[in-house]
C-alpha cells in the first residue's frame, strides 16, 4: 500500500481575504496531520475546524470527535495566543432587535 502523498504545499489553500489568525490555525492543523490524510480530505477537515472555532458551527459527533483528536494541543495553544486580542461576540438577531427597540 502506498503512503500518503505529502509533497504539496498547504499555503496554496490560503484564501486571499482570510484573517491571519484563521490561516495560522488551519495551516498548523494541516502541517501536523499531513501524514495522516490525503490532501483534499485534510483541507476539508481544516476548513471544518475553522468553521467550528471561528463561526461556532456544529457537526455530527463523529466529526467533532475526529477533529478533537486531530487538534489535540493545537487548539489550546491557539486559544492561549488569542487571549487579550479583540474577540468577536455573537448576538442572536432577536437579542439585537430587542436591544435596539429597548435602547439597552
Amino acid at each position: 500500500m502506498a503512503g500518503i502523498n505529502q509533497d504539496w504545499s498547504v499555503d496554496k489553500y490560503r484564501s486571499e481575504h482570510e484573517p491571519e489568525h484563521h490561516w495560522e490555525l488551519k495551516r498548523e492543523f494541516m502541517n501536523r496531520n499531513k501524514d495522516r490524510y490525503d490532501e483534499q480530505q485534510l483541507v476539508c477537515l481544516a476548513q471544518t475546524l475553522g468553521n467550528i472555532e471561528f463561526m461556532g458551527c456544529q457537526y455530527p459527533q463523529d466529526t467533532m470527535d475526529l477533529l478533537q483528536e486531530l487538534s489535540t494541543g493545537l487548539l489550546a495553544d491557539f486559544r492561549e495566543k488569542q487571549k487579550g486580542k479583540l474577540q468577536r461576540t455573537f448576538v442572536s438577531g432577536k437579542d439585537a432587535a430587542n436591544r435596539k427597540v429597548n435602547k439597552k
